[in-house]
């Protein structure tokens, strides 16, 4: 059975016991507004209890994975700090009982990489690179990327990753444990659906719970997103948050002044 859904730049599609879902915003670097992470959310959810989906698979359109946050979606939010939509997929992906495969190519920022922490494959193409920006915009680290980073790559590389905001090549992630494997740009759609394949043919009950047994310590890393989250929402409403998104925004550079 093959059952699509285009939800606006979001798009679903549920094939062969796999739903995959494609960021859908190519002329935008895929950057994802409030909107498209609710959708995401939905679509994780709407597959939690069907009794069918035994995979999922993100991946994005164009020539990059994402460009993380729609900065002028999210400029919105400074003088009002809440942004349910973005935590309602961080959630919905942290908490999910299937197998996850991230498929990623060109750029990943932001949430492109944070979210990547809580898949359990990550194929990347060679000429991928991941940056975590938050502290170049006064903001701090998010979805537990502060408990899972140190974790994976130890605290010295993630110190690195974290406190300097800096790009990021395929090798050093796949060094340092991020990635499944680097894949060349014109095979990777066949080793995921190769990957899709055998996780399907294995049986659900024991796919579910060799998941659930790797991920033991979600109440660590709810706890850390919760925190994170606090901070994050305060953060974003700080001067040096507004200062550095109206210089986003306005193409200027920061005023070293009011980045403080």
């Amino acid at each position: 059975m093959n059952k699509g859904l285009t939800m606006s730049y979001i798009n679903a599609s549920i094939e062969d016991h796999c739903l995959t879902i494609t960021i859908s915003r190519a002329d935008k670097k895929n950057a994802l507004t409030r909107d498209m992470y609710q959708q995401m959310a939905h679509a994780i959810l709407g597959v939690k209890n069907d009794g069918s989906t035994k995979v999922i698979v993100i991946k994005g359109d164009g020539d990059c994975f994402t460009a993380g946050n729609d900065i002028s979606d999210f400029a919105q939010q400074t003088d009002n700090a809440s942004v349910p939509e973005t935590s309602a997929f961080m959630r919905a992906l942290a908490a999910t009982e299937l197998p996850v495969i991230a498929q990623v190519h060109g750029m990943a920022v932001g949430i492109g990489t944070t979210l990547l922490l809580h898949c359990d494959f990550v194929y990347a193409t060679p000429d991928t690179r991941f940056v975590l920006p938050f502290i170049n915009l006064g903001l701090v680290p998010e979805y537990a990327s502060s408990y899972l980073l140190p974790k994976i790559a130890g605290h010295i590389k993630a110190a690195e990753w974290l406190m300097l905001g800096e790009p990021f090549s395929a090798q050093d992630a796949y060094q340092f444990g991020m990635l499944s494997k680097i894949i060349e740009a014109a095979d990777i759609d066949s080793v995921v659906k190769n990957t899709v394949k055998k996780l399907v043919g294995k049986p659900a009950f024991s796919l579910r719970q060799t998941k659930a047994l790797l991920k033991g310590e979600n109440d660590k890393i709810n706890q850390q997103m919760s925190d994170e989250f606090d901070i994050f929402l305060e953060a974003l409403g700080s001067p040096a948050a507004k200062e550095a998104f109206d210089a986003f925004l306005n193409k200027r550079p920061i005023n070293p002044e009011k980045f403080k």
